[in-house]
C-alpha cells in the first residue's frame, strides 16, 4: 500500500536491552556509569523466537521453521568500531532501528542452493502485514472479494499459494512500522527518506545473510507499491556499494517515477503523464462496472489495448497542445474519453480533459451515490459527501484492513509467540518523508520528483543476469498497471537487456492477491520466475 499515513507516536520500548533498562531499577543505582555506558553502546538488542509448522502447496506438504525476530541496523555513517561516549544515552545516542522480520525456512532444503526472497510492502512506512497475511505467508486471512469483509471472527486458512515451495521467505517491516522501532538522536531524519530507507534495508539484508549463513543462496527481492522503488534503489545500492548481486527483482503495483502519480496532478500543470497512464485503468473500471457507453465489450484485454493506444496517441497529443487545442478537436477527444472512462462528455469538458483519480473514483457511480476504491476499483462504498468533488476515503482499504490487522496480531502473538507487551503499528508516522534521491553515478541528490529508473538501468547493465518481473492489477488507480509498463518503455538499457524484463497482469487491484484466482496465478508466475522461467 502506498503513501498512507497512520499510527502516530513511535514507542521506543520494544527490544530495549536489559542494560538500557537497568538505569530505572533501584538495584542498579550503585552503578549508574556502567548502565549508562551499556545504554550508549546499544539502544536495541536482536531478538529471535523460533517455531515450526507445515503447509501444503500444490498438494505437496512443506515442513518449515519460522523465526520471528529483530535485527539492529544503524543510520548511514555508523562505525561499528567506534566507541560511543558514555553520556550519549536515550535520544542523544546515535540513531538505531530495530527491524522486525518473520522468516520461513523449508526444512531439509540445503541452504547452499535454496533461493531466499526478501518481501516488503511500501507506504512509505507500511508494515508488511499485507503480503504476509494475504499473499505469501503459510497462513492467510480470507476476505470478501469486491465487498466489505464483516467484522471478527475472521477466517485464517493454510495458504496453498505460498511460494515456500520454491524459496525461503523473509517478511520485513520498515523502520517504525509493525514491530520495528527507531530510537536515538534525529531518528526520523536518519530513517525516514528514500535513501535512508534503502540504507536500512541494505544493512538488514546483509545482517540477515550473515546471521543465517545465506550469503551463497540465490537472492530475490519482492516489493509492493512504494516497495517497488525501494526494491529498485535497494538492488542498485547492494550492487554498487556492497558487491551483492541479486538474481531477480519482483515488482508488484509499480511506481518508479514519482511525477506520474495521479492523486493530484492538477498542482503540477504541464505534466500530463499522470492522465495518460491512468486512462487504461479508468477504462478497465468502466468495463467492470458496465459503464462503457454503447455497451460493454465482450473481452477486457482488447478494450484495454485500444485504450492504451488512444492514451499514448490522440489523447496525449491533445493534452500537449494545452490551451491551443481547437474547440472541435477538444469536443472529439472528450467524446472518446467518455467511451473509455464512462464519465459524461460535459463533465470531461468542464475538467479540461483532465480527470484525476479522486474525481474519477468519486463520480463514475455518482448516480448510485457510490465511491470506488482507490486501491481496487472493484470495491464500492457509500459516498461520504454526495456533493464532494473527489473521493474522501478508500472503500477497498476500509473493507479489508481490520481483517489483516486482527489476523496478524492473533497469528503473531499466538502461533509465532512474538509480541507480548508490544504494540503492532500498521503504519509508521513518517511525517515529512525525505524525497531526495541520489541515483547511481550522480554524486548528488537530483532536484525534482524522484525517479529510480536510472537505478534499475544501472543494475541491469552492471548485472546483466538480473531478471525483473513486473506485476500489476487492472483495477488499481493508486499505481495504474500501465504506469509501470510505460515507465519500463523508457528504461535506458540496450535492447538485449530488455528481454530480462517480463510482465504479468491480473483482473484485480493494487493488492492483486485480494482476488483468489489472481492469488493462484501470482503464485504460479512467481514460482516460474524463481525457477528461471519468468521471461
Amino acid at each position: 500500500m502506498r503513501l498512507l499515513r497512520g499510527i502516530s507516536a513511535l514507542a521506543l520500548g520494544i527490544g530495549l536491552s536489559t542494560a538500557a533498562l537497568a538505569a530505572d531499577k533501584p538495584a542498579d543505582a550503585a552503578k549508574p556509569a556502567e548502565a549508562a555506558k551499556a545504554a550508549a553502546a546499544e539502544l536495541f538488542q536482536p531478538e529471535e523466537v523460533a517455531s515450526e509448522g507445515s503447509v501444503s502447496v500444490r498438494g505437496a506438504k512443506i515442513d518449515y521453521k519460522a523465526v520471528a525476530g529483530t535485527l539492529v541496523v544503524h543510520a548511514k555513517g555508523w562505525d561499528d568500531a567506534a566507541k560511543p561516549k558514555a553520556e550519549a544515552v536515550g535520544d542523544d545516542a546515535p540513531a538505531e532501528a530495530s527491524m522486525f522480520y518473520t522468516a520461513y525456512f523449508k526444512k531439509g532444503a540445503p541452504a547452499a542452493d535454496r533461493p531466499i526472497m526478501f518481501v516488503f510492502n511500501g507506504g512509505p512506512g507500511s508494515s508488511t502485514v499485507w503480503l504476509h497475511m494475504g499473499a505469501f505467508g503459510p497462513r492467510r486471512v480470507v476476505t470478501a472479494d469486491g465487498s466489505h469483509t464483516p467484522p471478527a471472527p475472521y477466517r485464517v486458512v493454510d495458504n496453498g499459494e505460498s511460494p515456500l515451495d520454491v524459496a525461503d521467505l523473509v517478511f520485513i517491516d520498515a523502520p517504525g512500522a509493525g514491530f520495528s522501532r527507531i530510537a536515538g538522536k534525529d531518528k526520523e531524519k536518519a530513517f525516514y527518506g528514500i535513501d535512508q530507507d534503502v540504507h536500512a534495508f541494505a544493512e538488514f539484508i546483509k545482517a540477515f545473510l550473515s546471521k543465517y549463513q545465506r550469503w551463497n543462496s540465490p537472492r530475490y527481492l519482492f516489493g509492493e507499491s512504494y516497495g517497488t522503488p525501494r526494491a529498485v534503489a535497494l538492488a542498485a545500492r547492494l550492487q554498487a556499494s556492497d558487491s551483492v548481486d541479486l538474481n531477480g527483482i519482483m515488482l508488484l503495483s509499480v511506481t518508479l517515477a514519482f511525477d506520474f502519480w495521479a492523486d493530484a496532478p492538477q498542482w503540477n500543470p504541464g505534466n500530463d503523464l499522470p492522465y495518460v497512464v491512468t486512462l487504461p485503468t479508468y477504462a478497465a473500471t468502466a468495463w467492470y462496472h458496465n459503464r462503457v457507453p454503447g455497451g460493454r465489450p465482450a473481452q477486457l484485454e482488447p478494450f484495454l489495448a485500444e485504450a492504451e493506444r488512444f492514451a499514448t496517441g490522440d489523447y496525449a497529443a491533445a493534452l500537449i497542445e494545452g490551451n491551443d487545442l481547437p474547440a472541435t478537436r477538444k469536443q472529439a477527444i472528450a467524446e472518446k474519453l467518455s467511451r473509455y472512462t464512462g464519465l459524461p462528455v460535459a463533465y470531461i469538458l468542464r475538467s479540461n480533459l483532465r480527470v484525476n483519480l479522486g474525481q474519477f473514483n468519486r463520480n463514475l457511480n455518482d448516480d448510485a451515490g457510490q465511491t470506488l476504491g482507490r486501491l481496487d476499483t472493484r470495491f464500492t462504498g457509500p459516498s461520504l459527501d454526495v456533493l464532494s468533488r473527489e473521493a474522501e476515503y478508500d472503500p477497498q482499504s476500509t473493507a479489508i484492513s481490520s481483517a489483516y490487522v486482527s489476523a496478524f496480531n492473533d497469528y503473531a502473538r499466538g502461533t509465532l509467540r512474538y509480541g507480548a507487551g508490544k504494540a503492532f503499528k500498521l503504519f509508521a508516522n513518517v511525517g515529512d518523508w525525505d524525497l531526495k534521491h541520489t541515483p547511481p553515478g550522480a554524486g548528488y541528490a537530483v532536484e525534482g520528483a524522484a525517479n529510480v529508473l536510472p537505478d534499475l538501468a544501472f543494475s541491469l547493465k552492471t548485472n546483466p543476469s538480473l531478471r525483473v518481473l513486473v506485476l500489476g492489477g487492472y483495477y488499481d488507480t493508486a499505481t495504474p498497471y500501465f504506469e509501470g509498463r510505460f515507465q519500463m518503455r523508457h528504461l535506458a538499457v540496450p535492447e538485449e537487456l530488455r528481454g530480462n524484463i517480463s510482465y504479468k497482469y491480473y483482473p484485480s487491484g493494487h493488492m492483486v492477491y485480494a482476488h483468489e484466482d489472481s492469488l493462484k496465478a501470482l503464485h504460479d508466475d512467481v514460482a516460474a520466475f524463481v525457477k528461471g522461467r519468468g521471461n
